[in-house]
Protein backbone atom coordinates (compact mmCIF):
# COMPACT_ATOMS: atom_id res chain seq x y z
CA UNK A 1 0.00 0.00 0.00
CA UNK A 2 1.47 3.45 -0.82
CA UNK A 3 0.58 6.68 -0.38
CA UNK A 4 1.86 10.39 -0.93
CA UNK A 5 1.03 13.15 2.04
CA UNK A 6 1.21 16.20 2.04
CA UNK A 7 1.26 18.60 4.60
CA UNK A 8 -1.57 21.54 3.19
CA UNK A 9 -2.79 24.75 4.24
CA UNK A 10 -5.89 23.95 2.29
CA UNK A 11 -7.27 21.40 -0.49
CA UNK A 12 -9.69 20.80 -2.30
CA UNK A 13 -11.15 17.74 -5.21
CA UNK A 14 -13.45 19.08 -7.72
CA UNK A 15 -15.50 16.70 -10.25
CA UNK A 16 -17.44 18.47 -13.37
CA UNK A 17 -16.38 21.82 -11.54
CA UNK A 18 -17.85 21.18 -8.30
CA UNK A 19 -16.27 20.59 -4.86
CA UNK A 20 -16.66 17.20 -3.55
CA UNK A 21 -13.95 17.15 -0.96
CA UNK A 22 -11.87 19.55 0.89
CA UNK A 23 -9.84 19.91 3.97
CA UNK A 24 -7.80 23.09 5.97
CA UNK A 25 -4.65 22.28 8.04
CA UNK A 26 -3.56 19.08 7.44
CA UNK A 27 -3.08 16.87 5.12
CA UNK A 28 -3.60 15.58 1.60
CA UNK A 29 -3.28 12.04 1.23
CA UNK A 30 -3.47 10.25 -2.56
CA UNK A 31 -3.62 6.53 -1.62
CA UNK A 32 -2.79 3.44 -3.56
CA UNK A 33 -3.66 0.01 -2.65
CA UNK A 34 -1.38 -2.45 -4.28
CA UNK A 35 -1.66 -6.13 -5.35
CA UNK A 36 -0.83 -8.27 -2.42
CA UNK A 37 -2.42 -5.69 0.57
CA UNK A 38 -4.59 -6.93 3.25
CA UNK A 39 -6.65 -5.38 5.95
CA UNK A 40 -2.90 -5.17 7.66
CA UNK A 41 -1.92 -2.81 5.51
CA UNK A 42 -4.56 -0.98 5.80
CA UNK A 43 -4.07 -0.73 9.76
CA UNK A 44 -0.53 -0.02 9.71
CA UNK A 45 -0.66 3.10 7.29
CA UNK A 46 -3.87 4.71 9.06
CA UNK A 47 -2.20 4.39 12.27
CA UNK A 48 1.30 5.52 10.64
CA UNK A 49 -0.42 8.83 8.69
CA UNK A 50 -2.50 8.86 12.45
CA UNK A 51 0.96 9.64 14.82
CA UNK A 52 3.00 11.12 11.80
CA UNK A 53 4.95 14.23 13.41
CA UNK A 54 5.25 16.26 10.24
CA UNK A 55 3.35 19.53 12.38
CA UNK A 56 5.53 22.36 13.91
CA UNK A 57 5.34 22.67 17.99
CA UNK A 58 6.08 26.12 19.36
CA UNK A 59 9.78 25.83 18.40
CA UNK A 60 9.32 25.02 15.16
CA UNK A 61 9.83 21.59 14.98
CA UNK A 62 8.17 19.05 13.87
CA UNK A 63 6.85 17.06 16.74
CA UNK A 64 3.01 17.08 16.13
CA UNK A 65 0.55 14.61 14.62
CA UNK A 66 -1.94 15.56 13.10
CA UNK A 67 -4.12 14.63 15.73
CA UNK A 68 -2.19 16.93 18.26
CA UNK A 69 -3.15 19.88 16.09
CA UNK A 70 -6.74 18.85 15.29
CA UNK A 71 -6.26 18.87 11.22
CA UNK A 72 -8.36 17.73 8.48
CA UNK A 73 -7.72 14.76 6.22
CA UNK A 74 -8.66 14.96 2.03
CA UNK A 75 -7.69 11.11 0.96
CA UNK A 76 -7.78 10.79 -2.95
CA UNK A 77 -7.22 7.27 -4.19
CA UNK A 78 -4.26 7.48 -6.95
CA UNK A 79 -3.84 4.14 -8.69
CA UNK A 80 -1.07 5.63 -10.73
CA UNK A 81 0.94 5.38 -7.78
CA UNK A 82 1.66 1.67 -8.80
CA UNK A 83 3.35 2.69 -11.67
CA UNK A 84 6.12 0.34 -13.05
CA UNK A 85 8.73 2.39 -15.04
CA UNK A 86 11.13 -0.25 -15.26
CA UNK A 87 10.77 -1.03 -18.94
CA UNK A 88 10.06 1.64 -21.56
CA UNK A 89 8.20 4.53 -21.57
CA UNK A 90 4.92 3.57 -20.59
CA UNK A 91 4.22 3.06 -16.96
CA UNK A 92 2.29 -0.37 -16.06
CA UNK A 93 -0.25 -0.59 -13.44
CA UNK A 94 -1.02 -4.15 -13.27
CA UNK A 95 0.29 -3.97 -9.72
CA UNK A 96 -2.55 -2.14 -8.75
CA UNK A 97 -4.84 -3.80 -6.98
CA UNK A 98 -8.26 -4.46 -8.77
CA UNK A 99 -10.70 -1.51 -8.59
CA UNK A 100 -13.77 -3.59 -6.62
CA UNK A 101 -11.30 -4.26 -3.98
CA UNK A 102 -9.14 -0.98 -3.84
CA UNK A 103 -12.20 0.52 -3.71
CA UNK A 104 -13.31 -0.91 -0.34
CA UNK A 105 -9.72 -0.56 0.83
CA UNK A 106 -9.87 2.90 0.01
CA UNK A 107 -13.12 3.13 1.97
CA UNK A 108 -11.80 0.82 4.53
CA UNK A 109 -8.62 3.25 5.12
CA UNK A 110 -10.60 6.57 5.34
CA UNK A 111 -12.62 4.99 8.03
CA UNK A 112 -9.49 3.87 10.10
CA UNK A 113 -8.01 7.20 9.77
CA UNK A 114 -11.46 8.02 11.76
CA UNK A 115 -10.97 5.60 14.15
CA UNK A 116 -7.27 6.53 14.98
CA UNK A 117 -8.18 9.69 15.75
CA UNK A 118 -8.51 11.98 12.88
CA UNK A 119 -12.23 13.96 13.50
CA UNK A 120 -12.35 15.39 10.27
CA UNK A 121 -11.79 12.61 6.81
CA UNK A 122 -12.98 13.81 3.28
CA UNK A 123 -12.20 12.06 0.22
CA UNK A 124 -12.74 12.37 -3.17
CA UNK A 125 -14.79 9.69 -5.46
CA UNK A 126 -13.30 6.42 -6.57
CA UNK A 127 -11.96 6.06 -10.06
CA UNK A 128 -13.54 9.76 -11.22
CA UNK A 129 -11.28 12.10 -13.07
CA UNK A 130 -10.79 14.69 -10.52
CA UNK A 131 -9.04 18.09 -10.53
CA UNK A 132 -7.22 18.19 -7.12
CA UNK A 133 -5.91 21.58 -5.41
CA UNK A 134 -3.73 22.48 -2.77
CA UNK A 135 -1.27 24.66 -0.65
CA UNK A 136 1.42 22.63 0.20
CA UNK A 137 2.89 23.88 3.99
CA UNK A 138 6.45 23.87 3.94
CA UNK A 139 6.28 22.05 1.70
CA UNK A 140 6.19 19.21 3.46
CA UNK A 141 5.73 15.76 1.30
CA UNK A 142 5.86 12.27 2.82
CA UNK A 143 6.05 9.15 0.92
CA UNK A 144 4.78 5.84 2.55
CA UNK A 145 4.89 2.09 1.67
CA UNK A 146 3.73 -0.66 3.43
CA UNK A 147 6.12 -2.89 1.51
CA UNK A 148 8.82 -1.35 3.19
CA UNK A 149 8.09 -1.94 7.02
CA UNK A 150 6.79 -5.73 6.32
CA UNK A 151 10.22 -6.46 5.05
CA UNK A 152 12.34 -7.09 8.06
CA UNK A 153 15.16 -7.25 5.83
CA UNK A 154 15.15 -3.87 4.53
CA UNK A 155 17.49 -1.02 5.73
Amino acid sequence: MKAVIQRVLESSVSIDGKIVGSSENGLMILFCAMENDTEEDIDLLAKKVSLLRIFEDDEGKMNKSIIDVGGEVLCISQFTLAADTKKGNRPSFIKALKPELASKYYDDFCDKLKENGINTVSKGVFGADMKVSLVNDGPVTIILDTDIWKNKNAD
